[in-house]
């Protein structure tokens, strides 16, 4: 018995079936069935064979591999219509994944964002492509978390300077431009809109500053691209001192210190994708610097005093720290809201450390890290007790640093209060 004919994945255009290539033209000519957005199945609808069923997958995306699947086990010829091109954040990886390679032929129309940077006459061989074309999660804001529908772009913000973004009705341009201020770029890019690609009221904004853009509507569908205009960022990803971090006032020096940040932070061992706890974030400093390697992670921190949470989120937004959720409270308060992380970080812990330590070693991931800072013999006392109840392995590094002061034209040490590191492992017994 002969193999069904492939699924013909066709990529189309707003031009329709004039813009179909023959070996697309000739699928659509010969389908029994024929798969797509309502909106794209009236582009091709008058060139349909006599007989054909046409069949909108709108709002029913799930459905679509087993209608395929029995269509062509009944030995029926079937055609997908996509947008674009299928294998650029469209349905071909889908339907590939469910179906198998050998049940898909992809013939892709050019991308529309292709077509957008052709409009600009912008090469885009270096460009970060986003889409944000999913569910609606509102306007973005400081600390909004990894599933929010804008931060694949937030993020991607902080690391290129040259982004095309698939959008949305919902995630429009406007939108866009305001998340980009939010977070702390309003100066760093220029946004281009590439509006009814292929349609006679094609339109093509370019070059607008945020702000201008923040305050516009455009026609849909729409392509933006980012161009970045200031230079790159040149700040370092670790080693911050002390003094570039907001304080408490007057009470300055609230902050776990550069050297047993650096150390407590080796401890860690996070990967760039790690997910991290900061318990007690006072002004964020350690998780602050852990959000930055971490880049493709997420840091959740909780603080209970108002003032160092003001000040933590003052900090995120001056490091644009789009990875990084501040929770104001008190933990174990909505920590069970969090996903498991990979690192747990105890600077704080409001009298709760035993409980702390249990449900961190509950929660960490396998081979995940949890480390604490003491400065009092007492906590460090309660840390090792429940460590040591948990049936975990621990080991502590105290670590004492003198700084170099001024006297009269010389130099003097100055001793810092030492500070016990703990670490412990989630599986090492």
């Amino acid at each position: 018995m002969n193999s069904p004919d492939p699924c013909a994945l066709i990529g189309i255009l707003d031009d329709g079936h004039a813009g179909l290539g023959d070996a697309a033209r000739r699928r659509v000519a010969e389908a029994d069935l024929i798969i797509g957005a309502r909106r794209t199945l009236d582009l091709v609808a008058p060139h349909l064979p006599p007989g054909a069923e046409e069949r909108a997958m709108d709002g029913q995306l799930g459905q679509v591999p087993e209608w395929v699947r029995a269509a062509r086990s009944a030995g029926r010829r079937v055609a997908v219509l996509a947008t674009g091109d299928p294998l650029c954040h469209g349905i071909g990886s889908f339907l590939i994944g469910k179906l198998g390679a050998d049940a898909i032929e992809v013939l892709p129309a050019v991308s529309t964002l292709q077509l957008a940077f052709a409009r600009l006459k912008h090469s885009w061989q270096g460009a970060k492509i986003v889409s944000v074309h999913s569910a609606d999660s509102g306007e973005w804001a400081l600390g909004a978390p990894p599933g929010h529908s804008l931060y694949p772009l937030v993020r991607a913000a902080a690391e290129h300077a040259l982004i095309g973004v698939f959008t949305s009705p919902a995630n429009s341009p406007d939108r866009i431009a305001r998340a980009l201020i939010a977070a702390g770029h309003g100066d760093d890019f220029h946004l281009s809109v590439a509006a009814r690609l292929g349609l006679p009221d094609e339109s093509l904004a370019a070059n607008l500053p945020l702000a201008d853009a923040a305050t516009r509507r455009f026609a849909d569908p729409n392509i933006v691209v980012l161009t970045r205009v200031t230079p790159p960022e040149r700040r370092a990803i670790f080693g911050f001192e002390d003094a570039d971090f907001v304080q408490r006032a007057p009470e300055k020096g609230l902050i776990t210190k550069q050297e047993a940040r650096a150390l407590s932070l080796a401890k860690l061992r996070l990967r760039p994708d790690s997910l991290l706890w900061d318990i007690g974030a006072g002004s964020g400093s350690v998780g602050l610097e852990a959000a930055r390697l971490a880049r493709d992670g997420h840091v959740w921190a909780i603080e209970k005093n108002p003032a160092d949470a003001a000040n933590a989120r003052d900090n995120a937004l001056r490091l644009r720290a789009g990875n990084y959720t501040l929770v104001e409270g008190r933990a174990p308060d909505g920590l069970d809201a969090w996903p498991d992380p990979d690192a747990v970080f105890i600077g704080g812990s409001g009298g709760e450390l035993a409980g702390l330590i249990r449900l961190a070693l509950a929660r960490l991931r396998p081979g995940g890290r949890l480390v604490m800072n003491f400065v009092t013999l007492e906590n460090l006392a309660t840390a090792t007790a429940a460590l040591a109840d948990a049936g975990a392995a621990w080991d502590v590094v105290q670590l004492q640093a003198s700084r170099s002061q001024p006297i009269l034209d010389m130099h003097r040490l100055s001793a810092h209060n030492p500070v016990w590191v703990v670490s412990a492992d989630k599986d090492r017994p």
